[in-house]
């Protein structure tokens, strides 16, 4: 009887040990099951490393064409390639993230068709252009208030503006991306048309930046119609920004909450019906024709928050019922200047009751003989948060604060935004400006019983500034926290000896955050 020993085969010789060599020529990660390779190929964190991994062995070949996401970042191949790539994937996409530069329109609808057979998610495209040729657009950010992407000055937006660099390479087709739950398109300026048939029947989110849209409706279909009930059913939220070519919207949605569209820029008439409607955002639109009233017609019963940082005539804007409305943004309120600020004043009456109250208060860098429009701002009714945003240019500003306060005494929470490129701006203020002639506000009495938290952002530490702090908190009397932000620029020696000012006359129960 044969027996086996250990060490041994089964006809009683010696077994061949592995070597350290056949140890470190064993494909072990190959033998993973395809869950675990396929997270790892996720991780390489773009589409060309992970194809390039075929090249490891016969069972890595075909692994990348079995990945839910595609990222072709942070710049993609010949668009060309990318279609083939989309072609030869085989899994379904639930994201595809794509960046090119500069990109044509046919390459690029040459890859979306294909991706839209395969996309069940979430598609993001980023075309970059040259330095130079985008516009300084900021983003908008909370706590900030919601107008610092407005236009430089008022009127400054002319019919002709940036036509020529607007024209763009050329135009493409967005297909029907029928099960896509979210698409973001910042498309450098490239011409898009929206089909004419089919449902966009998953989509949730719509972006579109930078993009030239047929003017007049023109195309195959309108942007309005396509983002309608009818061939959205499920959108919720449509951003627009940095877009040309749309002088007419038209949107019918029951599911939109939130509307946000921001410097589309040859917007003529706008006509919002949207009963679950709760966010609104209009900012500086309506400027490139200025001469001529703005015309809309918003249907939101729902409305919650309304930014209307543009021109407004109540004679041409038909806002309808907001019953539910609590937050309200205003467009630039001018303190000095020879025209008023009329459209922001309409707006405001609009209102009976306003919870939430977001206003930015600009002083021109030379006032000169510039009559004060602070009188023309005679009634805040209702508001409980005050979010300020001073663009002060260097001018003492006190009297303007003490002003929109008085209207505001019930303020239970103030915010205060002080904007301003640089700490030499902000002392540019020229001696004997009219701006320290306004100095009554010092001596009278302000009660502001009801305000308990108060945060201050970019504070420098000028005199006037420490000035109005320094009165603020002798108003309120029932604060419970004070939190104040420097501006970078300002070194600590200077921020502590404001710090220490300012707490001379602070309450001991007052919580003061520097």
């Amino acid at each position: 009887m044969k027996t086996t020993e250990p060490g041994l085969s089964g006809g009683g010789h010696l077994a061949a040990k592995p070597t350290d060599d056949d140890e470190a020529g064993m494909d072990r990660l190959s033998a993973l099951p395809n869950s675990v390779l396929l997270h790892i190929l996720a991780g390489l964190g773009d589409a060309a490393t992970a194809g390039r991994t075929s090249v490891l062995s016969s069972r890595w070949r075909r692994l990348w064409a079995l990945l839910p996401e595609l990222r072709f970042v942070p710049l993609s191949p010949e668009p060309g390639l990318i279609a083939s790539a989309l072609a030869a994937h085989e899994a379904e996409l639930r994201h595809l993230d794509v960046t090119t530069q500069d990109a044509a329109p046919e390459p690029v609808a040459a890859w979306l068709r294909v991706a839209a057979r395969r996309l069940s998610g979430i598609l993001v495209f980023t075309n970059q252009t040259l330095m130079g040729r985008d516009d300084d657009a900021d983003a908008d950010g909370e706590g900030r208030s919601a107008f610092d992407e407005r236009p430089r000055r008022r009127g400054a937006a002319r019919d002709d503006v940036d036509v020529d660099d607007a024209q763009g390479p050329g135009a493409f087709e967005l297909p029907c991306l029928d099960r896509a739950t979210s698409v973001s398109l910042d498309l450098g300026r490239l011409g898009l048309t929206v089909p004419r048939a089919g449902a966009f029947a998953q989509l949730t989110e719509l972006s579109l930046s930078r993009a030239r849209l047929p003017v007049g409706g023109g195309g195959p279909c309108t942007l309005g119609d396509a983002v309608s009930s009818r061939r959205c059913p499920s959108l919720q939220t449509l951003t627009v920004s940095d877009a040309w070519g749309l002088d007419e919207l038209t949107v019918h949605s029951d599911s939109l909450r939130r509307m946000e569209l921001t410097r589309v820029r040859d917007l003529r008439r706008l006509a919002v019906v949207a009963p679950a409607l709760e966010h609104l955002q209009v900012l500086a639109c309506f400027y490139n024709h200025w001469q001529r009233r703005p015309i809309a017609t918003i249907t939101a019963r729902q409305l919650k928050v309304l930014k209307w940082g543009d021109l407004f005539d109540r004679r041409s804007v038909q806002l309808g019922k907001m019953k539910h409305l609590r937050k309200v943004c205003l467009d630039l309120f001018f303190v000095y200047a020879f025209s008023p600020n009329q459209g922001c004043l309409e707006l405001l009456r609009c209102f009976n009751n306003i919870q939430k109250l977001g206003l930015t208060l600009v002083y021109p860098p030379e006032i000169n003989n510039k009559p004060c429009l602070l009188k023309d701002m005679k009634m805040l009714p209702g508001v409980t948060v005050l979010n300020l945003d001073l663009i002060s240019n260097g001018h003492a500003f006190g009297a303007s604060l003490f002003h929109v306060l008085r209207l505001c005494s019930g303020t239970r929470k103030l915010t205060l935004h002080i904007s301003s490129n640089s700490l030499e701006e902000q002392t540019a203020c020229p001696p004997g400006c009219i701006c320290d002639e306004q100095q009554d506000w010092k001596f009278e009495e302000l009660l502001l019983n009801h305000l308990q938290e108060v945060e201050i952002t970019e504070l420098r530490g000028s005199e006037h500034e420490v000035m109005f702090v320094k009165h603020l908190l002798i108003w309120a009397t029932e604060l419970k926290k004070m939190t104040t932000f420097f501006n970078s620029l300002v070194t600590e020696s200077m921020a502590r000896k404001s710090y220490q000012i300012l707490r001379r006359f602070s309450r001991r129960e007052i919580c003061m955050e520097f």
